[in-house]
């Protein structure tokens, strides 16, 4: 299918062709601001569907608002009707045409336009009512409150918060993009308003305290529950705010004559990744947990891992190596250690079902009386 995307070199229009471009079924024509009024008939003549992401909403002058996205848009629409074939038109529109701005009556005056169209031509239209997008490649400190806040924080620069508790509607740019390809892979055929799904709510303060604790993170290293839902798509945004020089951080190393400790990933109902290394012949552990309990998988090296049995003093031994992926899991109430047989150094990753307490370590020093 071949496709036309306006306004290719904005943020949604960025992803959308970054996204696009990937499927083999699909063919991207692009107009921008550079393009002329010529060029743009000439690709509306060879395409099937149209994705009309072209405005703007911070212009120098206000007249700019109908002009571009008014007038854009009935170009747009006039052009498609010339060609005497039905085109399909997505139209990104916003949540503002509800309120009054000049920016929000642009946007109905644009909506309205493509209403007619559709009532002409019987061309589909999809028009979504956008309120906060976010996601990676959005410009700071113009129109997006959640790419101001990343930036800010990350460069230790101060954010500006008149009040607290003001929700924000959401949505993640990639959720985003997946709907405008199911218009093209299931050929929606319902047109007019189109309904967003997820859509996030978070208030001002909540959204500055969560991107502050991503940032808090690399140094406590306690991980947010990054994997699913709004926090998810928080900290990819967050994220793509990092400069070069910030992509990579330190962490603290404990070594002595055994070897090294180093912690990290710490997270807050999942428990802790580490991991340690042993130079030959050396022992580590040599202790019991009542209820923490451990993951080892050796990553580099051959290790013996001796078990004794706390009440009844039964053994167990076992040797992994490195290449030979396993895991080894502490029980509680078993006394354990591992020792390093071979002749290189030993590297052994580390999960901890909680996260280390000093007050309350549940690690009981004990040496084995049977092995």
């Amino acid at each position: 299918m071949k496709i036309l995307i306006t306004g290719h070199n904005g943020f949604i229009g960025k992803n959308v062709v970054a996204n696009f471009s990937e499927k083999e079924d699909v063919q991207i024509l692009t107009f921008g601001k550079e393009g002329s009024l010529n060029d743009l008939e000439k690709k509306i003549n060879q395409v099937e569907i149209i994705f009309h992401f072209a405005g703007v909403n911070r212009p120098e002058e206000d007249k700019d608002f109908g002009k571009i996205n008014t007038g854009l848009t009935k170009v747009l629409c006039d052009l498609c009707r010339t060609t005497g074939r039905s085109i399909p038109i997505v139209f990104a529109s916003s949540v503002h045409v509800e309120r009054d701005n000049e920016y929000g009556r642009s946007k109905l005056s644009a909506e309205e336009i493509l209403q007619q169209y559709h009532t002409d031509t019987a061309s589909l239209i999809y028009i979504f009512r956008l309120p906060h997008v976010i996601g990676k490649w959005c410009r700071p400190n113009y129109n997006s409150v959640v790419a101001t806040f990343c930036y800010n924080i990350i460069n230790n620069l101060p954010i500006s918060i008149v009040d607290p508790s003001v929700m924000l509607k959401i949505i993640y740019i990639d959720d985003l993009v997946k709907i405008f390809y199911d218009i093209l892979s299931t050929k929606v055929n319902k047109s007019g308003l189109c309904n967003l799904d997820p859509i996030y709510t978070i208030s001002v303060g909540e959204l500055a305290e969560q991107l502050q604790a991503f940032k808090t993170s690399r140094t406590s290293l306690i991980s947010e529950n990054v994997g699913i839902g709004l926090k998810r798509a928080l900290y990819s945004t967050y994220l793509s705010y990092l400069s070069k020089d910030q992509f990579s951080y330190n962490l603290l190393c404990h070594a002595d004559v055994r070897g090294s400790f180093v912690e990290v990933l710490k997270t807050k109902e999942a428990g802790q990744f580490s991991y340690f290394t042993a130079h030959p012949g050396v022992t580590r552990g040599g202790h019991y947990h009542h209820t923490k309990t451990e993951k080892f998988v050796v990553i580099k090296g051959t290790a013996q891992f001796k078990f004794e049995n706390l009440i009844s003093g039964e053994c167990y031994n076992l040797i992994t190596k490195g290449g030979d992926p396993k895991v080894v899991e502490t029980i509680p109430g078993w006394i354990h250690d591992i020792t390093n047989i071979g002749d290189e150094e030993l590297i052994v990753m580390l999960w901890a079902n909680e996260v280390f307490n000093p007050k309350l370590p549940d690690t009981i020093n004990k040496k084995m009386e049977n092995l």
